[in-house]
Protein backbone atom coordinates (compact mmCIF):
# COMPACT_ATOMS: atom_id res chain seq x y z
CA UNK A 1 0.00 0.00 0.00
CA UNK A 2 1.31 3.32 -1.11
CA UNK A 3 1.14 6.78 0.51
CA UNK A 4 -0.73 8.54 -2.29
CA UNK A 5 -1.35 12.74 -2.20
CA UNK A 6 -3.56 14.68 -3.87
CA UNK A 7 -3.30 17.86 -5.15
CA UNK A 8 -6.24 19.54 -7.15
CA UNK A 9 -7.99 22.42 -6.65
CA UNK A 10 -11.69 20.68 -7.77
CA UNK A 11 -13.14 19.07 -4.83
CA UNK A 12 -14.98 16.70 -7.58
CA UNK A 13 -11.76 15.34 -8.55
CA UNK A 14 -10.17 14.57 -5.09
CA UNK A 15 -13.44 12.88 -4.48
CA UNK A 16 -12.54 10.70 -7.87
CA UNK A 17 -8.72 10.33 -7.62
CA UNK A 18 -9.82 9.50 -3.38
CA UNK A 19 -11.93 6.67 -4.72
CA UNK A 20 -9.71 5.10 -7.50
CA UNK A 21 -6.80 4.81 -4.93
CA UNK A 22 -9.05 3.29 -2.54
CA UNK A 23 -9.88 1.01 -5.20
CA UNK A 24 -6.04 0.33 -5.87
CA UNK A 25 -5.89 -0.62 -1.70
CA UNK A 26 -3.80 2.97 -1.81
CA UNK A 27 -3.51 4.94 1.15
CA UNK A 28 -4.59 9.16 0.84
CA UNK A 29 -2.12 10.39 2.74
CA UNK A 30 -2.86 14.17 2.16
CA UNK A 31 -4.38 16.08 0.14
CA UNK A 32 -3.72 19.81 -0.99
CA UNK A 33 -6.40 22.56 -2.76
CA UNK A 34 -3.38 24.72 -4.23
CA UNK A 35 -0.02 24.69 -5.68
CA UNK A 36 1.20 26.48 -2.46
CA UNK A 37 -0.19 23.91 0.00
CA UNK A 38 0.89 20.57 -2.37
CA UNK A 39 4.83 22.23 -2.04
CA UNK A 40 4.16 22.49 1.93
CA UNK A 41 2.03 19.18 2.19
CA UNK A 42 4.57 16.92 0.30
CA UNK A 43 7.39 18.82 2.92
CA UNK A 44 5.46 17.73 5.85
CA UNK A 45 3.78 13.81 4.81
CA UNK A 46 6.91 12.87 2.03
CA UNK A 47 3.96 10.81 0.18
CA UNK A 48 5.38 7.94 -1.95
CA UNK A 49 3.80 9.24 -4.67
CA UNK A 50 1.66 12.91 -5.40
CA UNK A 51 -1.11 13.13 -8.11
CA UNK A 52 -0.85 16.77 -9.09
CA UNK A 53 -3.26 19.31 -11.26
CA UNK A 54 -1.40 21.19 -14.04
CA UNK A 55 -3.87 24.24 -13.73
CA UNK A 56 -4.34 25.47 -9.87
CA UNK A 57 -4.20 29.13 -7.65
CA UNK A 58 -1.15 30.52 -6.62
CA UNK A 59 1.27 28.13 -8.01
CA UNK A 60 1.10 25.71 -11.31
CA UNK A 61 1.83 22.30 -11.75
CA UNK A 62 5.09 22.95 -13.12
CA UNK A 63 6.42 25.45 -10.58
CA UNK A 64 5.31 22.77 -8.23
CA UNK A 65 6.81 19.80 -9.54
CA UNK A 66 10.18 22.24 -10.01
CA UNK A 67 9.99 23.00 -6.51
CA UNK A 68 9.68 19.56 -4.95
CA UNK A 69 11.83 17.96 -7.67
CA UNK A 70 14.62 20.44 -6.41
CA UNK A 71 14.60 19.09 -2.62
CA UNK A 72 13.30 15.85 -3.46
CA UNK A 73 14.70 14.45 -6.59
CA UNK A 74 13.79 10.73 -6.20
CA UNK A 75 9.69 12.59 -5.23
CA UNK A 76 6.96 10.45 -8.06
CA UNK A 77 4.81 12.76 -9.31
CA UNK A 78 2.02 12.13 -11.89
CA UNK A 79 0.39 15.13 -13.18
CA UNK A 80 -3.38 15.43 -13.85
CA UNK A 81 -4.88 17.42 -16.86
CA UNK A 82 -7.65 18.78 -18.62
CA UNK A 83 -5.28 20.32 -21.17
CA UNK A 84 -3.99 19.02 -24.80
CA UNK A 85 -1.34 21.20 -24.50
CA UNK A 86 1.55 18.85 -24.83
CA UNK A 87 4.34 22.02 -24.55
CA UNK A 88 3.13 21.95 -21.04
CA UNK A 89 2.89 18.73 -19.75
CA UNK A 90 6.54 18.48 -22.17
CA UNK A 91 8.59 20.55 -19.81
CA UNK A 92 6.78 19.16 -16.65
CA UNK A 93 7.75 15.85 -18.11
CA UNK A 94 11.27 17.64 -18.34
CA UNK A 95 10.76 18.69 -15.10
CA UNK A 96 10.78 15.87 -13.34
CA UNK A 97 7.17 14.36 -13.52
CA UNK A 98 7.00 10.55 -13.71
CA UNK A 99 3.89 10.63 -15.95
CA UNK A 100 0.76 12.55 -16.94
CA UNK A 101 -3.10 11.23 -16.93
CA UNK A 102 -5.76 13.21 -19.08
CA UNK A 103 -8.87 14.30 -17.46
CA UNK A 104 -12.07 12.83 -18.10
CA UNK A 105 -10.13 9.88 -16.21
CA UNK A 106 -10.66 6.05 -16.68
CA UNK A 107 -10.15 4.36 -13.59
CA UNK A 108 -8.15 1.27 -14.67
CA UNK A 109 -5.71 3.39 -16.40
CA UNK A 110 -5.40 5.98 -13.31
CA UNK A 111 -4.64 2.55 -11.87
CA UNK A 112 -1.82 1.04 -13.99
CA UNK A 113 0.03 4.59 -14.39
CA UNK A 114 0.16 4.57 -10.47
CA UNK A 115 1.69 0.78 -10.57
CA UNK A 116 4.00 1.51 -13.33
CA UNK A 117 5.02 4.96 -11.79
CA UNK A 118 5.55 3.40 -8.12
CA UNK A 119 7.24 0.70 -9.90
CA UNK A 120 10.02 2.88 -11.37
Amino acid sequence: MAKVMVADDSDAIRQVLEDILSIGNHELAGEAMDGNEAVEKFNQIQPDLLLLDLAMPKKDGLTVVKEIKEFYPEAKIILITASDNQSIIKQCLDAGASASISKPFNFDKVLKVISDTLAL
